[in-house]
């Protein structure tokens, strides 16, 4: 929720039922029964209130998930989430066929889940606006970690490494702490390239963006690899949902056995 006319971020609304005060309302005046006396029974007498805050509220939604993909068009966010989830966001070989978010959940055994969110492919100026890509990385900002897909066989010949700097470089300007999120790197397409190749181009991403974090060789198309990614994907949000828990734990334990005043 944001000031429409000074841009300042009024709060945010995380669980169902919330409430937020974003403006005060005005003091009530004061009707005629609050000057009734022993001399005065019937007075005529009133006082009017004060005017209350009145503001402009600008309203966002962000989508809520587990995970959230980021890349290039066509670099393969929606084949992967088709091929991990019972999402059915469109799939072409031609860019922006995704226009909108897409949320997929992703059903692990003993009835473990997590949520995935595809957003649009990202282009060189996204921060700025270009593709509307300002509008999209909001919703990279609640996602617990990042997964940034590679395609490591453009269909247009372009550079892997050129592709994955402009990535980086639009987290970094658009800010939001998102560079600071746990971003893995997800290079796709493995079937389409022999083995040398693959190795040679996914060192050449790794020592561009100065990377040493986990890294993920998968063809989301042929299901290749993707099951082993998500079983780590969901062991790193149980790990941080159970560092979570015992923060809480310990903060309430804290406010327990601290001295009353």
């Amino acid at each position: 929720m944001i000031n429409a006319d000074t841009g300042v971020l009024m709060g945010d609304m995380l669980q169902a039922n919330e409430k937020l005060l974003v403006a005060q309302g005005g003091e009530h005046g004061l009707g005629n029964i609050h000057f009734k006396s022993s001399t005065n029974r019937a007075p005529r007498q009133v006082t009017n209130g004060t005017p209350g805050e009145i503001l402009m509220l600008k309203l966002e939604m962000q989508v809520m998930a587990d995970v959230g993909l980021l890349g290039l068009p066509n670099a393969g966010k929606s084949t992967f989430i088709r091929s991990v989830s019972a999402a059915t966001p469109k799939v072409a070989d031609y860019p922006f066929t995704t226009l909108i978010p897409n949320l997929g959940v992703v059903k692990m055994e003993q009835g473990k889940s997590f949520v995935i969110a595809d957003i649009p492919g990202l282009i060189e100026g996204a921060a700025e606006g270009a593709g509307l890509g300002h509008r999209f990385l909001k919703h990279l900002s609640r996602n617990r970690i990042l997964l940034h897909i590679i395609d490591m066989n453009p269909f247009d010949n372009s550079d892997p490494v050129e592709n994955a700097l402009v990535i980086r470089n639009e987290l970094k300007e658009y800010g939001n702490q998102l560079t600071e999120k746990p971003c893995w790197l997800v290079f796709n397409k493995l079937d389409l390239l022999d083995e040398d190749e693959w190795q040679q181009r996914c060192e050449k991403v790794k020592t561009a963006l100065d990377y040493s974090g986990p890294c993920f060789s998968i063809s989301a198309i042929k299901g290749e690899g993707t099951r082993a990614l998500c079983g780590e994907i969901m062991s790193f949000i149980q790990s941080v949902n159970e560092e979570l828990e015992l923060n809480q734990t310990m903060d309430e334990n804290a406010e327990k056995n601290s001295p009353e005043v």
